[in-house]
Order: C-alpha cells, then sequence, then structure tokens
C-alpha cells in the first residue's frame, strides 16, 4: 500500500505536468485574425435544441507540438441551443468516442464536459484549443476516454462563433452544455446510442456550468437518463466573485465576466468605463486565459472605471444588479446526484461559495456529497478534485448508492484532510489512464 508522502508527491507530479502544459500552449497560442468557416453560423437553424448544424472529422493532441494524438473518433460540430430569452442560437462544440467497443454493462455513456474559463477570444473555443494541442484539461478528457466514455465538449455562446462570449452566464451556459449532449447522440458520425447514460463534468467555469444544468434539466432536457453531476469550485454567487479577483493576480476573470454579463444582457458599459477601461475591454475580449492572466495580474478596477469607483460597485448597482442576482446558482433543485467539491485553499473562487450551494440544494432535498481538500491553490484543487470526482461518476454509472452528507455540510471542513486522504489512492489509477494509449 503507498505511503501519505508518495501519494502526495502524485499530486505534485500531476499538477506539474499539467502547469507545464499550460506554459507550452502560452507560448504556441498565437492570435487567429480570421474566424474558420465552420464556426460562421447558416442564417436558419434547425427547430430542435441538440439538432446538428454541421459536422466535420476533427483531430486531439495533448500536446501543442502535436507528437501526442488521442487515439478516438474525433467530431467537430455545431448545434442548436437557446440563448437566455429563448431565441435560437448556434453553438459549437467537439464530441470524442473511444475507438475501441464499449465493454460495460448496457451503452456507452455519454460526459458532458464543461470546460473550465478559457477565454473570449474566437481561437480560445475548446474545439479549437484540443486540435491545436493547447486545451490545459485535455489530460482530464484523456482520462475520461480511458475508462471507454464518450465526451460531450461545448464552446459556450459567442466562444468560436459571432458575438462576445456569453461567460459565466447561467441559463445559457446550462443550455450549452445540455444540449451538446444532445447533439452527441444525435450524430451519426459518434456512433452513440441516442438515449444512452449520461454524467455532466465541470470545474471552475466548467463547475457553473454542469451547475446551471443540472438546475435547468428536469424542465429543459427531460428526456436525458441523467444518472449524476460533479462540480467543483463553482461561481455560485458572481458578486462575490467579482470582489475576490479584483485587484488579484486573476483580475482577468473580472474582466470576463463584466464583458460576458454585458454582452448577455445588451448592457451599455461606455458610461461606465473611461478610456483605459475601453482599452482593457478590447484586449479582454480578444485574450484567452493563458495570455490574459500574466497581461491583466492585479489590474485594480477602480482605475479602469470614470469615477474612480470599484466596478464591483457597479456590479451592485442598476442595471448590472438584476443581471448579476439571475446568475446565482443554488435556487433551483437538481433531481440527480451530485457532487461538490473545492479546496479551502481555492485563490479564485471563495471557498463559501461551493459551501453554500450545497446547503441550498440540500435544504431544497437533493442528494448532494460534498467534499473539500487542501490542495494549494485554484489549479491544485482542480487536479486534486478530479480523482474523487472520476471515482464518484464511475459510481454513478456503475449503479452504486450515493453517499450524501447533506446532515453535516459544515462539519465537512472541519478536517478537511480526511477527504484529500480518500482521493490520494486513485491517483496511480489516473495516471494510468491518462497515459494508456
Amino acid at each position: 500500500m503507498q505511503t501519505g508522502p508518495f501519494r502526495r508527491v502524485g499530486v505534485t507530479l500531476l499538477t506539474a505536468a499539467i502547469g507545464a502544459s499550460f506554459t507550452v500552449a502560452t507560448a504556441s497560442a498565437a492570435p487567429a485574425l480570421e474566424r474558420p468557416p465552420f464556426y460562421e453560423p447558416p442564417a436558419e437553424l434547425p427547430a430542435e435544441n441538440g439538432d446538428i448544424v454541421r459536422s466535420e472529422p476533427s483531430e486531439y493532441f495533448l500536446d501543442p507540438l502535436k507528437t501526442v494524438p488521442v487515439d478516438a473518433n474525433v467530431q467537430r460540430m455545431m448545434y442548436k441551443s437557446s440563448g437566455r430569452g429563448g431565441e435560437p442560437i448556434a453553438v459549437t462544440g467537439t464530441v470524442i468516442t473511444p475507438n475501441g467497443e464499449w465493454t460495460g454493462d448496457g451503452e456507452r455513456p455519454v460526459v458532458g464536459f464543461s470546460a473550465g474559463t478559457q477565454g473570449m477570444a474566437d481561437r480560445c473555443a475548446p474545439s479549437r484549443q484540443l486540435a491545436n494541442g493547447t486545451e490545459y484539461e485535455g489530460f482530464f478528457i484523456k482520462a475520461m476516454l480511458s475508462k471507454g466514455y464518450a465526451v460531450a465538449l461545448t464552446d459556450y455562446e459567442g466562444l468560436g462563433t459571432p458575438g462576445v462570449h456569453t461567460y459565466v452566464n447561467r441559463e445559457v451556459t446550462g443550455n450549452a452544455v445540455l444540449d451538446s449532449v444532445r447533439a452527441a447522440q444525435n450524430l451519426p458520425e459518434s456512433t452513440l446510442p441516442d438515449n444512452g447514460p449520461v454524467v455532466l463534468y465541470g470545474y471552475s467555469q466548467g463547475g457553473g456550468g454542469v451547475s446551471s444544468a443540472a438546475e435547468l434539466a428536469p424542465a429543459y432536457a427531460p428526456e436525458l437518463d441523467l444518472r449524476g453531476v460533479a462540480g467543483g469550485a463553482v461561481p455560485a454567487e458572481l458578486g462575490g466573485v467579482a470582489e475576490n479577483l479584483d485587484g488579484g493576480l486573476y483580475a482577468a476573470f473580472l474582466g470576463y465576466a463584466l464583458s460576458g454579463l454585458a454582452s448577455g444582457y445588451d448592457l451599455d458599459l461606455e458610461p461606465v468605463l473611461n478610456e483605459e477601461g475601453e482599452q482593457y475591454r478590447q484586449e479582454i475580449e480578444d485574450s484567452c486565459l493563458l495570455d490574459a492572466v500574466p497581461n491583466f495580474a492585479f489590474t485594480r478596477s477602480a482605475d479602469l472605471t470614470e469615477d474612480g469607483r470599484p466596478l464591483t460597485d457597479s456590479l451592485d448597482e442598476a442595471p448590472f444588479k438584476d443581471a448579476v442576482a439571475e446568475q446565482r446558482i443554488g435556487n433551483g433543485k437538481p433531481e440527480v446526484p451530485v457532487l461538490l467539491t473545492q479546496s479551502l485553499l481555492d485563490d479564485v473562487i471563495p471557498f463559501e461559495q461551493t459551501k453554500t450551494l450545497a446547503a441550498d440544494w440540500c435544504a431544497q432535498g437533493a442528494d448532494v456529497q460534498f467534499a473539500p481538500n487542501l490542495a494549494p491553490t485554484h489549479v491544485g484543487g482542480a487536479v486534486a478534485n478530479f480523482p474523487r470526482a472520476f471515482q464518484w461518476i464511475d459510481d454513478r454509472l456503475a449503479g452504486e448508492e450515493t453517499s450524501p452528507n447533506c446532515g453535516n455540510i459544515d462539519q465537512a471542513p472541519a478536517d478537511p484532510a480526511v477527504p484529500y486522504d480518500e482521493q490520494a489512492p486513485l491517483l496511480p489509477q489516473l495516471t494510468d489512464r491518462i497515459l494508456k494509449p
């Protein structure tokens, strides 16, 4: 049996490997001035949400030098979804199906994978980054494939397609996640059953995406055979996240949220931003995560406004206040089991956000397992979160009983080392799955 220090070395090595991929991807993510024709929506869209507009074969590499291809059937797709007001929109994404036969019980499952923060520019779309070998969550997706699961990965609204990406807009993001699964099941080239089992996974922005989808699914996609939802570091209350980001290392995320909110609700930022702020907004909307974080680190939003107040003040006033309130996750009830995880040492999203979400859902009678950990930083939390989430997804698809802990949500963080230790034995298994050809 492995010792505790050895297990922690496993976490450190996996974190380092993914961190190295961040660095290489940053150096190789050159701006693309033109939108590829595939991402231009037609004048008319199909009738049903999840209907395919078009598709084409694509590629998936684990490195930007494209020396490590993933052996799978990779299809880029454009599908019909619904905007915030119910209007039809075109969203792109990727469906990835392992080439080998499914050997598990029943039909091959689909993981609706909601990506973490990618950026705002069209070139940041996960479907493009997978093909370029610059998708930083590519390792986690590969682990899902190695289990035999198919993966449906949405690009979200406006990421790749025309318009400004509606970053962390709750309803349209949840819709896009659910419709990516529908599209994957509708696409003949994916060779997937049209009613197979489904689970959803996401961390950070992706955690918000799948948590929103969990609340929306009973009314929006009741036909999906949804078995469970695993969300990590969920930005459940946008105002609190914004305050935490202002002036910090990840100040770019505040810019993403502001632009995304303005786009989703047609809000005019001109009266709020000064000349420097307008320049900041333009640069933010033409950036990807890995160049935006260093370029905009420690930016104080008060330096960007006409009145010298921080942007968080504006978010608490009309016309932004109501839009921010609509992004709150926790008012709806998931009808399937949910796993929520986060590190107490998260430096991007306040830990209380996910804890409060767990309590909100528990109060409504949802089946919730809340599992904190002590991994350092937001990135470290993603690495520590995944083995636990991966095992939990396996259990849901195998029909195992759940272990909700709604009765002791407040006590769960009292000894966060326990959940962290429990997930450590899964690391060798996870590493094998990532590296498996």
